[in-house]
């Protein structure tokens, strides 16, 4: 059953991470376009639009009212002072917003995260009386593991594996990924089970908690794919899934092998580094 633990509570925010990549990226982009002008040759161009005809004219500086001009043909020239001239506009905007940002990241002093410290910085024996608007990353995983459910039985027949998280499962594809999850801090639960709308509950293979967006998603290895029932069981495994609007590539992940093409690690690593 999927648990919500977001009612009332601040939704994840990304605002100060957002402005900071931002404001970087500004100041490069400010730099790179300084460092053009400077390279540029002196003067400005000048625009006279007369009409249907565009005239273009060459000026020592603003002060010059007249200038030399530039015939349609020296087309290199053109673009070289058009080019130079749009970049000083840009530059001058670029700036203003790279001021901006910067006095918005130098006065927010980031409440949310204070927010966050707030409750954990409490001891255990009063975090459990109270319901936090918004608490730390490593306190959401904390409370999202203490969430309990019974797995799957695996019947006695099916041979099992144990994850280095002390779980069973029911392939080596699944103990790699499990363990993968493991060693990157990735927090999991292998088959967890999920209520559907119409009460049907079945096991995704892995539940992964996004800690970056708080959302849970789902990761299905599909093992036996060239078994015609197996296959045709997590077609229609993958379609009910769909239906409560876990979607593949968003929310949901899906994995398979035959026996004679069986997963590899180096493609548990991109999936995980593509996802999570």
């Amino acid at each position: 059953m999927r648990h919500n633990m977001d009612s009332n509570k601040l939704k994840p925010t990304f605002l100060y991470e957002e402005a900071g990549r931002r404001y970087q990226e500004l100041k490069e982009c400010a730099e790179k376009i300084e460092s053009e002008i400077q390279k540029a040759p002196s003067g400005i161009i000048h625009i006279v639009n007369s009409g249907k005809r565009v005239q273009f004219y060459l000026r020592e500086d603003k002060s010059d009212t007249g200038g030399k001009y530039i015939r349609k043909t020296d087309a290199q020239t053109i673009r070289v002072f058009l080019r130079k001239s749009y970049y000083e506009k840009v530059l001058k905007l670029l700036k203003v917003e790279i001021k901006n940002l910067g006095n918005f990241l130098k006065k927010s002093d980031n409440t949310i995260k204070k927010i966050q410290q707030l409750y954990s910085q409490f001891p255990l024996e009063i975090k459990q009386y109270i319901d936090p608007i918004d608490s730390s990353d490593d306190d959401y995983i904390a409370a999202w593991r203490q969430i309990p459910y019974q797995g799957k039985t695996i019947p006695e027949y099916i041979p099992v594996y144990q994850t280095n998280n002390g779980e069973l499962v029911r392939s080596k594809s699944e103990l790699t990924i499990a363990n993968k999850l493991a060693d990157k801090g990735i927090p999991y639960k292998y088959e967890c089970p999920l209520t559907l709308s119409n009460g049907t509950i079945i096991y995704p293979d892995f539940t992964i908690l996004d800690v970056r967006t708080r959302k849970e998603i789902y990761w299905e290895h599909r093992g036996m794919m060239d078994d015609r029932e197996y296959a045709r069981q997590a077609v229609f495994k993958m379609k009910s899934m769909m239906k409560e609007g876990i979607i593949l590539g968003k929310n949901l992940i899906i994995t398979e092998e035959t026996t004679t093409n069986p997963l590899g690690t180096n493609e548990i690593d991109a999936v995980i580094g593509s996802f999570l």
